[in-house]
């Protein structure tokens, strides 16, 4: 069977003898992208795109009914101490002054207090009320104009010490809190740009070489960006994609840039002319980038199968900058490397300090890299080849332990213990739903008629308010609000809870399936709580699909890639294992509460709902950047004639710079994610992050080798019935290799 062409090498070789073009055709997509993007602008998905089920049908509805953008806002005031109720004079001049202070702005309208014909809530102690009222012009921009609202609360507050007199809402908590997290997200983009570039300067030495993958990983962002905004017209996105698409894109690019450049050194410091260096670089590290991204490309495209816009749209968006960085290091790196390949070892001084190259400082001198070799990584391979049974045991037992914890972990919604740190308007929504539960989390029925304010509808809103208070799992607020139209009514109504506990999801279960279908039958029931059950109940049904998508297609690319079934089935149980153990930190870390005080945060008990399969898809496609490209350099040497012993030795202390590098660049970009306010952020990176970290040690380190030497030549076992795969390069195709060297083992 005849070899088949290395792609990946015919890219990269017509890039490099045609270097101009290849950098000018890059520029041109990088500034057609982002203009593109830039001239119609992101479509974000609309409410009740990110919902499912009943909640979906609810919230579109809504969306449709042609409702006001209305933030609204409320004033808790009361007693902090002593016996003051609502009937006092003190309680009730400062109430009175609320709603002065709040109308003198010119900012508000439709205040009610609880002196009103139509009374705000009071709790039953007659302690605790709410000044209830809605910001004037579009909610969408009521943040920029609730600052005066804001400064006169806290001006009454300062007026009445005795009584706690605060606001919150919709507008206020974007303004305080939504200003925070932006802070948060740019704070971690700034530490991950110069944490990155620290790293690639102690692997390579020299500057102009740390600063060409982040150059390369930034212009992939920039342009998958532009992309993302063009394709989100036809599939709606969420606003977090972004943020999502720069945590990839920068792991990613610089990660295959990464191992592209260090191949490139490796050969020039054999004496290859830069030519050849390139071509050997491009057909070796450049075909495994191709598996790699395309591996990690199927896993992202797994989120497609949930249903949930939220997930379809961080598939869109993180397959567009994977995609775009592997393009971008197969073709306009060997540009670059050709035009300015010499330079990339230039000695960089500084003042006294000289960072210099080969071999002098970096990984390369901790990791004791000589010849291509890590000293230190042959030092942990030495016992774990001379005793695998014993490797495997003792890896595995650990990582099967952390895993054990994962089989408790429980899911929940995000809620506003969601925020973190010292936020005092969170503490203001936490005393508005003690006083008055599920204030903050109502439940929302929708219903749609003729006209909803016949007699007849408004009688059967009614009945549904008492018999819904009569389960005593609802509760005031209640707010019935219609359209212009009058078409559809909007019912909000308070239940049993905290919004994500077992009181809360029984409420909704007990409106859907007793109250609604005697009251108002036809009606849909939307709001957190409804909305995280829908969402579960679709994420059950479709987990198998995701799971079995992912699973089947990974294993196939890679049984392609390396014609060997062991190989391919040993890649997904491994990498299976490192995403059980990294649930199992997880549960330990954010359920548990182990690390709480060194991380800063409080925990909620449970695991935001969506961040579980996030994981899952983004720690499978990125684990395989390191399993490909070691397992491509294990075959590369196999096939050239090493004993699989001694192509397993020499293929991971060949690679141990880069992947101590690139997993390192990617632990540091994710664990800066740990740092935001947002617990469901610090979930994502310290999940990413602790499952690289296990992955590039104890995976890569011992299990895999372990497990290979006790395989032995059976690694490269293919059946007979599959001996019509492809034949493909795993180095350079002008040194040719004979064929039966291939498989060594055939069924």
């Amino acid at each position: 069977m005849g070899r088949r062409k290395n792609l990946a090498a015919s890219v990269g070789g017509w890039s490099a003898r045609h270097r101009w073009w290849a950098l000018l055709i890059w520029i041109a997509f990088v500034a057609a992208a982002t203009f593109a993007g830039n001239a119609v602008g992101t479509a974000e998905m609309k409410d009740y795109e990110s919902a499912n089920g009943d909640s979906r049908q609810a919230q579109q509805i809504i969306d449709e009914a042609g409702y006001k953008n209305v933030a609204g806002e409320v004033v808790l005031v009361q007693t902090r101490t002593g016996t003051a109720t609502v009937g006092d004079p003190a309680f009730r001049r400062a109430v009175t002054d609320v709603k002065s202070a709040i109308e003198a702005t010119g900012q508000v309208e439709h205040v009610r207090t609880p002196y009103d014909a139509r009374p705000s809530p009071v709790t039953a102690d007659r302690r605790t009320t709410l000044v209830q009222f809605d910001m004037k012009g579009d909610g969408a921009t009521a943040e920029d104009r609730v600052q005066p609202v804001l400064d006169a609360v806290a001006g009454v507050q300062r007026a009445h010490p005795d009584l706690r007199v605060e606001q919150a809402g919709a507008a206020s908590s974007q303004k305080l809190i939504g200003e925070a997290i932006d802070k948060d997200f740019v704070r971690a983009e700034q530490l991950s740009l110069p944490i990155t570039l620290g790293i690639l300067l102690a692997a390579f030495g020299a500057l102009l070489a740390a600063v060409v993958p982040v150059a390369l990983a930034m212009t992939a962002i920039f342009s998958a960006t532009g992309l993302l905004a063009l394709t989100s017209h036809l599939l709606h996105v969420d606003s977090a994609t972004g943020n999502v698409m720069l945590l990839i894109g920068l792991a990613v690019g610089v990660d295959y840039s990464l191992f592209y450049i260090m191949r490139e050194r490796e050969e020039r410091a054999k004496g290859r002319d830069k030519r050849r260096a390139i071509e050997i670089a491009a057909a070796t590290s450049g075909r495994a980038v191709l598996i790699s991204g395309i591996t990690v490309i199927v896993a992202m495209a797994g989120m497609f199968l949930t249903g949930n816009g939220i997930f379809m749209g961080f598939a869109e968006g993180t397959i567009l900058v994977v995609l775009t960085a592997m393009v971008g290091s197969l073709t306009v790196l060997p540009a670059l490397l050709s035009l300015i390949g010499g330079k990339l070892d230039a000695r960089l001084i500084q003042g006294t300090v000289r960072v210099a190259t080969r071999g002098r400082v970096g990984w390369r001198r901790i990791l004791g890299v000589r010849g291509g070799q890590s000293r230190m990584w042959s030092a942990v391979m030495r016992p774990v080849l001379r005793h695998p049974v014993v490797s495997v045991l003792l890896a595995g037992g650990l990582l099967v332990g952390l895993a054990i914890p994962a089989t408790g972990l429980s899911t929940g919604g995000q809620t506003i213990d969601d925020l973190q740190g010292d936020y005092a308007i969170a503490q203001t929504f936490k005393r508005i739903d003690h006083a008055f539960p599920g204030g903050n989390e109502p439940a929302v029925v929708v219903i749609k008629a003729a006209d909803v304010t016949t007699p007849a509808v408004t009688a059967k809103i009614e009945d549904f308010k008492r018999r819904a208070m009569a389960t005593g799992e609802a509760n005031e607020p209640f707010d019935v609000q219609v359209n212009p139209d009058k078409t559809v009514a909007r019912i909000s109504i308070g239940i049993k809870g905290n919004g994500t506990d077992a009181a809360s999801e029984h409420a909704v279960r007990t409106l859907r399936e007793q109250v609604i279908p005697a009251t108002l039958p036809g009606a849909h029931v939307t709001g957190n709580t409804a909305g995280s059950m829908d969402f579960n109940d679709q994420l059950g049904g479709r987990l198998p699909l995701v799971f079995g998508f992912v699973l089947l297609l990974a294993f196939v690319l890679l049984l392609v890639s390396f014609r060997s079934l062991v190989v391919a089935v040993k890649a997904i149980l491994l990498n299976l294992l490192s995403v059980a153990a990294a649930y199992g930190v997880l549960v330990l870390v954010f359920q548990k509460g182990y690390g709480e005080s060194l991380l800063g945060f409080h925990s909620t008990g449970t695991i935001t709902n969506w961040v579980p399969l996030f994981l899952f898809v983004i720690l499978f496609g990125l684990s395989m950047d390191y399993h490909v490209f070691i397992l491509s350099r294990i075959r590369e040497a196999y096939d050239r004639g090493m004993r699989t012993e001694d192509a397993v030795s020499y293929g991971i202390t060949s690679t141990a710079a880069v992947v101590t590098s690139a997993a390192l660049i990617m632990v540091a970009v994710f664990a800066t994610f740990a740092t935001l306010s947002l617990l469901t952020f610090m979930e994502m990176g310290v999940g990413l992050a602790a499952a690289i970290l296990i992955d590039a040690t104890i995976v890569r380190a011992v299990l895999l080798p372990a497990t290979m030497k006790l395989l032995g030549d059976w690694n490269w076992y293919l059946p007979r019935w599959l001996g019509w795969l492809p034949v493909l390069s795993h180095g350079d195709d002008n040194e040719e290799v004979p064929e039966e060297r291939v498989p060594a083992l055939v069924g």
